[in-house]
């Protein structure tokens, strides 16, 4: 029809994500099309309708729906084929290898250990189950009973609920738990391979990013953290927002490029990584505060050097400020309830002391955890010197980091571009030290606990590496991507030579391959079974706390139990209380506190200060004594 082809952005179908041809790999390779692709037929049938309500009556029938299906079908090839759909199956399928044996046995097994695992399990299950029955009781969870706002003793992963719908029990919380731990990874890999190429660079380039970001060593030492390792999110609101605002690396500010609906999409994505956890969502939250003040400032400056406003259209203007609002609120609604924590047990309130416990020495962003099986091994002697090897084997990569060397010096992007991003790498590096920047953390990642909002929460520094990571995959991606003014047309004798850009891709992906564990999930207790709360589980200790919270999944019925990085005192004096159980004086203590049940696992006693409980006699009244296969159930009636 003469008019020209769009994609579902409203941009021409050879552009790329940046709005215009996104560069060339190495090997002179364009990028694919826009984030549709192709071109949008007439109608359903791939034809004209007829305006005329007189004229012919379209056919009836099954020949109908063969023309439309004849429409249809290639549309979904065209969708299926697009460099953004094989990017995210892509990721999939590379997580699926890169996480195994995850998938495996997902039901009984858990990456890592039964720790921080087991209880993330339960913060994703008890999520979907409060926003399915009682949205108003979210942050009260059946944890830490009588206490409130219990759901905010750690992160959340409030992010996740919509999963924690689906399914129920323990078994169901587990599988959830390893198909979110795979699909981390590979929102991590798709996240910074768009940015990259929203920035400009080609395929390889993105590819390397994408690698370095979803597999560097450093992650295999928190296979037991999701919160941590959801940051995929991250990469991807920012390459939303600079796609929505029409800018990139190679090109700067495009103002025709802008696309306000993508502006909107990386702010409501950018709340959602705030709402997995603060841990990794509130640098991200001055990180975003931060790139609008410079956004504000090089308007500024432009307006200074050339006398006029640079152009910002309106329909962006509104975007960006229901877009920002819209973050800005959820954050601070999220937020409420962390700082609420604080005021009704400020122990849990972080100091230098605990930062200095968890913050790495500088030669600790060169050594690789013992997860890691190509450096695993041979950083073994270097880990010894480690107080908190977990937090403190922060590899981004070493090919990475060659690659990011190469990139200061040859690279797609312009010298101040490089040199920013360097600097931001040096900052990155030196936050993530904590307290051992200059010996106290001053000036660095102590000054800022002492002077920003909630930054005092957090208390492992070495985290911050993420960012690290993301600008040297940056760095690296331009050191792969040439020039477009020195881009030539690729001969046919030269395809096969591409080829070489896989090697770069395939040694940050050795890199990352891994050694992790995968434990045995303790089964439910059958004595655990269709109780009713509250309910006081005994031993009350350690790891155990968080096998109790993922076997409550069961009902969620209301628990003393729990673990966190603190103990409330209500929790501290029930477990005082409990290690005379069933005397009187304690079973009135229980009763009057409001618990009903007492649940002795006799398998799991023995060597702790409960273990003479499954032997005491019961003298008091109102105890019903319930005797199960693996415990005993004393209803204190």
């Amino acid at each position: 029809m003469g008019a020209q082809r769009e994609t579902m952005a409203g941009e021409p179908a050879d552009k790329g994500l940046a709005g215009e041809p996104a560069g060339e790999d190495l090997g002179g390779e364009r990028a694919d099309e826009g984030l549709a692709g192709g071109s949008a037929d007439g109608d359903l049938a791939g034809g004209s309708a007829d305006g005329d309500l007189g004229g012919e009556r379209p056919p009836a029938g099954p020949r109908v729906a063969r023309s439309r299906w004849r429409g249809a079908a290639p549309r979904a090839v065209r969708l299926l084929r697009h460099e953004w759909s094989l990017a995210a199956l892509g990721a999939v399928a590379l997580a699926v290898l890169m996480t195994w044996p995850t998938l495996r046995h997902p039901a009984s097994t858990i990456p890592q250990d039964t720790g921080d695992p087991t209880l993330q399990a339960w913060q994703v299950a008890w999520g979907g189950h409060a926003l399915l029955t009682e949205p108003w009781n979210l942050w009260h969870s059946n944890t830490f009973f009588p206490e409130r706002y219990t759901y905010a003793y750690s992160d959340t992963l409030l992010g996740y609920a919509p999963f924690g719908m689906f399914g129920a029990g323990p078994e169901a919380a587990v599988v959830r738990y390893n198909l979110l731990y795979v699909l981390v990874h590979a929102l991590a890999f798709f996240g910074a391979y768009v940015l990259c190429r929203q920035l400009g660079a080609g395929r390889a380039g993105a590819a390397v990013a994408g690698a370095a970001f979803g597999y560097a060593p450093w992650k295999l030492a928190q296979a037991g953290h999701l919160h941590v390792l959801s940051m995929g999110g991250i990469a991807l609101a920012l390459a939303m927002l600079a796609r929505g605002h029409g800018w990139s690396l190679r090109d700067g500010y495009r103002p025709e490029r802008a696309r306000p609906g993508w502006a909107v999409a990386g702010w409501l994505t950018a709340a959602w990584q705030v709402s997995i956890g603060f841990g990794i969502g509130l640098p991200f939250v001055y990180v975003l505060a931060l790139l609008c003040l410079g956004t504000l400032a090089g308007y500024g400056i432009s307006r200074w050097r050339r006398g006029v406003w640079p152009v910002f259209p309106r329909q962006l203007l509104v975007a960006d400020l229901a877009g920002g609002l819209t973050f800005a609120a959820v954050t601070l609604l999220l937020a409420a309830p962390y700082f609420e924590v604080v005021a009704r047990h400020p122990s849990g309130r972080r100091t230098v002391e605990q930062i200095a416990m968890f913050s790495p020495p500088l030669r600790g962003f060169l050594v690789a955890p013992p997860e890691s099986w190509l450096w695993g091994e041979r950083h073994a002697a270097a880990r010894e010197g480690l107080g908190f090897a977990v937090e403190m084997t922060l590899l981004p990569g070493v090919v990475l980091v060659g690659l990011a060397a190469a990139g200061l010096f040859l690279s797609a992007w312009r010298i101040r571009h490089r040199v920013a991003l360097a600097a931001a790498v040096l900052v990155s590096v030196a936050l993530a030290a904590g307290s051992t920047l200059f010996g106290d953390g001053r000036p660095g990642y102590v000054t800022l606990m002492e002077h920003l909002p909630g930054w005092d929460a957090l208390r492992t520094p070495g985290r911050l590496v993420l960012w690290t990571t993301l600008l040297l995959g940056v760095l690296a991606a331009g050191a792969l991507t040439v020039r477009q003014e020195d881009a030539r047309p690729v001969r046919w004798w030269q395809r096969p030579a591409r080829l070489v850009l896989v090697v770069p891709l395939l040694l940050v992906l050795l890199e990352g391959v891994n050694r992790t564990p995968h434990a045995e999930v303790p089964p439910q207790p059958a004595a655990l079974r269709g109780l009713t709360g509250p309910v006081l589980v005994l031993p009350s200790e350690g790891t155990r706390e968080y096998h109790v919270m993922l076997w409550s999944t069961d009902g969620f019925p209301d628990l003393v139990n729990g673990g966190a990085s603190f103990v409330p005192p209500s929790q501290d004096r029930l477990r005082a209380v409990s290690t005379a159980f069933p005397d009187p004086q304690a079973v009135a203590e229980l009763r009057a506190a409001g618990i009903r049940t007492v649940v002795v696992l006799t398998s799991y006693v023995p060597g702790t200060v409960w273990q003479d409980v499954p032997g005491r006699p019961v003298s008091g009244p109102g105890v019903r004594v319930e005797q199960r296969s693996d415990g005993i159930v004393y209803h204190l009636e």
